[in-house]
Order: C-alpha cells, then sequence, then structure tokens
C-alpha cells in the first residue's frame, strides 16, 4: 500500500506540500488518476485520487475515510537528550513510531553532548517511518527545551527517570499497565546529582532498565518497547 502523509486532510481537494509532493511523484512514481491511500496523522486513513501531478504542488481529491483506528487507552512519552552523533537520535526516532510512541521531548542536560537540532529534519523522519509503517498515528516532535523545564511540565501519569546508580526499582515493575508513562532518558554521561534531586522532587522516580549500560538511543527504544509489550492486550 503506498501512503501519503495529509495532516488536517479531510474530503474534497488537498494540496500536498512540497515534500510529501516530491515523494509522491518521485518516489512513489504516482501519475493523474492513480488512487492512493492517505493519513491525517490521528488515526484516519483516506482513500484518494491524484487530480494534478505537479512535483511540488501534488493535488489529490479525498474520497472517503477507509477507517479510523482508536487511540491507546494509556499514552507512551520519552524524553531524550540528543546524542552527539544525530543518525542516533534518528534511528530512535524512526524505531519508536513504527512501534509506537505518543510524545518525543528532546532535552538539554548538564552533561549533553548536543545542544542543537534540527526540528524539521527530524520530523522528516518520523513521517518516512510512519508511511513505512503504516501506523495512521503521527508523534509529537517537541522543541528541545531544558531539563528542568521538562521535569516541570503537568503530566497526568507515571513518571520516571532511568538511572542505573539511583534506582529505586525496575521500570518493569515500575509501571503500572494502562497508565501513560513519561520516562526521561539521559546522556551518555548520564544526569548529574542536582538533575536526578530535581526531577525526584518534581515527582520522578529513578529506575533500572536492566543490568547492561545502554547508549542514550538504545534505552530509549528499550523502554518505548517495554511500556508497549506490558500493554500489548490493551492495544488492540
Amino acid at each position: 500500500m503506498k501512503l501519503l502523509f495529509t495532516p488536517e486532510v479531510d474530503l474534497g481537494h488537498y494540496t500536498l506540500d512540497e515534500n510529501e509532493s516530491h515523494h509522491a511523484v518521485h518516489v512513489l512514481r504516482l501519475r493523474k488518476g492513480d488512487v492512493v491511500q492517505t493519513t491525517d496523522g490521528n488515526g484516519n486513513i483516506f482513500e484518494a485520487i491524484i487530480e494534478d501531478e505537479d512535483s511540488k504542488n501534488v493535488v489529490i481529491t479525498v474520497i472517503r475515510k477507509i477507517s479510523s483506528a482508536e487511540k491507546k487507552p494509556f499514552s507512551v512519552n520519552i524524553a531524550i537528550a540528543p546524542t552527539k552523533n544525530i543518525d542516533r537520535l534518528e534511528w530512535f526516532l524512526e524505531k519508536a513510531t513504527e512501534i509506537g510512541i505518543d510524545n518525543i521531548y528532546p532535552i538539554i542536560c548538564r552533561h549533553s553532548e548536543r545542544k542543537e537540532i534540527r526540528i524539521d529534519r527530524l520530523n522528516k523522519v518520523i513521517i518516512s517511518a510512519i508511511k513505512q509503517s503504516l501506523n495512521p498515528f503521527c508523534p509529537i516532535l517537541h522543541p528541545l527545551m531544558k531539563f528542568q523545564e521538562l521535569v516541570e511540565i503537568p503530566f497526568s501519569g507515571q513518571k520516571s527517570i532511568a538511572s542505573q546508580p539511583h534506582a529505586q526499582q525496575d521500570l518493569s515493575t515500575f509501571c503500572h499497565k494502562g497508565e501513560s508513562q513519561l520516562i526521561v532518558i539521559g546522556p551518555e554521561g548520564d544526569f548529574s546529582m542536582d538533575e536526578i534531586q530535581s526531577a525526584q522532587k518534581a515527582g520522578f522516580t529513578c529506575v533500572s532498565l536492566g543490568s547492561s549500560r545502554l547508549r542514550t538511543e538504545t534505552a530509549a527504544l528499550y523502554s518505548c518497547m517495554a511500556i508497549n509489550f506490558m500493554n500489548q492486550n490493551l492495544t488492540f
């Protein structure tokens, strides 16, 4: 199935943005009259016809809604310190989108090696993963923020911070099935003691992700997979 990403789409005419138009014409090789499926990133999949194959502004006519997936009864939210090698962060975003994640919060920590990211480039990775995996839900990639801003965000659910030296319990025993989770993953140099204390003061519990020392992106993906696996009978 050829899937396009069309946020805020509805029945009728819709013009793809330049990136999606290029993908439709030059990658998928779609031409006028071809039938294609699209998703709005909110769980809905539509059927559409290519009306104009201009490589910068493809116009489609949305005919009907094919399906509407139900949102999971819990949410997966991961805050992560961007890796020095941006490819590793992109790998995490791709795989987490395929598995199922709702919000990604890039954060700057005391020991962060990277303090700048290109949100537009990273969003392209996420959108590509949506189309490849046929996942009708698009996770939200939030702007880069400081660690303290993250821990002060209002959150209705369980909050944890992955830190092996200060762990109070394992992630698998901490998480309650059916409850939303916000997990904070630090840089390769780990969190500072001040950050640990600040998180605990804000209601975060220090958790372990196992006995192995994991890279930042591995720890983040492990957390994403673990939460989805623990709730697997609630996701279908």
